[in-house]
């Protein structure tokens, strides 16, 4: 019986279920024994966005109708709680323990504070999307790694690879409630299921910012003088990182030339992605199969190999839109003082099909990592979703590639735990007295570790030190009489009586 898998769920669905199953199924639900399905032994075959359904054979024959949606579905998997779990997360995915959680926090607070900084408000969107919104026609890498299933409401749902799609729908559901331009961020995780290489994992977190409404390369200047503001920051300068740009519009140009279809377009830019991952002899195989001449290809290739504007200028004269835009970018990176940090390379296409003018991309110059951003104008993907299209550019930034290039350069911050005090009883009977004391801190708007047990003081220095404490309180009998605490301030080992009621 065909099928689909629910991560938690095995969904049995047949499309005549209604008409043909539920008086059955109605009277086997009060007669089948659900502990049946913990014993059966159930197989899958993998599946790719392509196919509607995953194949399950299941050697339990039963059917069950359950939930609100009525979709025919068996109970979730019984496992022997005894039997002892795989303590590693899903492959390709990340715990974050204390440690990491931290440098994660301070990565985050440096995109936000950046996206503020430039007068950008935050947003967010499902992790869960409708599978629709990134299946597009020009066989891009994302359409391979959606995680996607069927929910048992029957509707094809996949994580989100990436952002952008979930910021088109939202501005096409906000119409014209909104005023223009909209300058938008985002920070949030993503999931492709694709071969795990150093800085890509099957889960990462991306910062988008986007800019709605401004069909000017003026948005464009914009966006890549934050992300340098970012660098800056956290200790990155020019000799470390640059910025590759290029136009799709140069493309479209050599394309034209050659009357390559105009559909063809976002086909050509996915296999142009590819140069340098894979062999050129497959470069020029699949640009014949999209329809591009022998002669088309190596002018094609010929252009893309260009690493100067003046060079470009002769290939295509200076009237052409592409070479406009570029020109105003790069003189707009002279006034905003980054020109150092770009350079122009035809190459650059970005591997998504939307993109429709100026693309960059985030490079280390020592050229060991991949790219650390990536990003461009996409003026015609609210039309895909059948919105009216506006003037849109942004980036994605993950988490991943930029945490190992800090590494390679030794610009990793060192981001100890860090809690102001710690409030210790000297007498089990004296630890309601120290709650009072944490709770007139915290309210003070201190932070506060309350030991919670009777301890010996030497594993109560050890914790302060470990938590990198700036004061030791203790509660003892005789100072807790007067009103008052005994308060150490570690780094000095000073050490004074203090009234309770004047603790700061």
């Amino acid at each position: 019986m065909p099928a689909i898998l629910n991560p938690s769920l095995l969904i049995l669905h047949h499309h005549h279920h209604h008409a043909r199953l539920s008086t059955a199924v109605l009277s086997l639900r009060h007669r089948l024994n659900f502990s049946l399905f913990s014993h059966s032994r159930t197989s899958f075959r993998a599946y790719s966005t392509s196919s509607s359904s995953l194949s399950i054979e299941s050697s339990a024959n039963q059917k069950v109708r359950t939930g609100r949606s009525g979709s025919v579905s068996s109970p979730p998997v019984e496992y022997d709680n005894a039997e002892k779990i795989d303590v590693n997360p899903p492959k390709g995915t990340r715990d974050f323990p204390p440690e990491d959680m931290r440098l994660r926090n301070w990565l985050f607070q440096n995109f936000r504070e950046v996206s503020k900084q430039f007068g950008f408000e935050e947003v967010d969107f499902p992790v869960l999307e409708s599978e629709a919104l990134y299946i597009r026609k020009a066989g891009e890498e994302i359409r391979d790694q959606l995680y996607c299933f069927e929910d048992r409401g029957n509707r094809r749902v996949a994580l989100r690879p990436e952002l952008t799609p979930s910021l088109a729908r939202l501005v096409i559901q906000k119409g014209k409630s909104v005023s223009l331009p909209l300058k938008w961020f985002a920070i949030g995780q993503c999931w492709r299921y694709e071969r795990m290489t150093r800085g890509r994992r099957r889960e990462h977190y991306q910062w988008n910012m986007d800019i709605i409404g401004v069909p000017d390369v003026t948005a464009e200047a914009e966006l890549i003088s934050s992300i340098i503001t970012f660098f800056k920051r956290i200790g990155l300068t020019a000799s470390d990182v640059g910025f590759k740009i290029s136009s799709r519009k140069v493309l479209q140009e050599v394309l034209r030339c050659y009357s390559v279809p105009e559909n063809m377009f976002g086909r050509v830019c996915i296999i142009i992605d590819k140069i340098g991952k894979i062999p050129m002899d497959d470069i020029r195989k699949d640009l014949q199969s999209a329809d591009m001449s022998d002669v088309a290809i190596e002018e094609l290739l010929q252009v893309l190999s260009l690493k100067s504007l003046a060079k470009l200028e002769e290939k295509l004269g200076a009237s052409g839109e592409a070479l406009s835009d570029l020109k105003q970018l790069f003189s707009l990176a002279e006034k905003y003082g980054y020109s150092e940090w770009l350079q122009f390379d035809a190459s650059i296409v970005r591997g998504l099909a939307y993109y429709t003018g100026i693309v960059f991309e985030g490079f280390d110059r020592e050229g060991k990592l991949r790219a650390i951003c990536g990003g461009g104008r996409y003026d015609r993907l609210l039309s895909t979703f059948g919105g009216d299209d506006l003037p849109a550019c942004g980036f994605g930034f993950g988490d991943a590639v930029i945490v190992e290039l800090l590494k390679e350069r030794g610009l990793l911050p060192e981001l100890n735990l860090q809690v102001e005090n710690i409030v210790c009883s000297l007498d089990q009977e004296l630890q309601g007295a120290a709650s009072a004391v944490a709770t007139i801190l915290r309210e003070k708007g201190q932070s506060v570790d309350l030991v919670l047990e009777n301890k010996p003081l030497k594993w109560v220095f050890k914790r302060a030190a470990r938590i990198n404490a700036r004061r030791l309180i203790l509660v003892g009998n005789a100072e807790w009489q007067k009103g008052m605490v005994n308060v150490k301030t570690l780094s000095t080992g000073e050490q004074l009586e203090i009234k309770v009621n004047e603790l700061e």
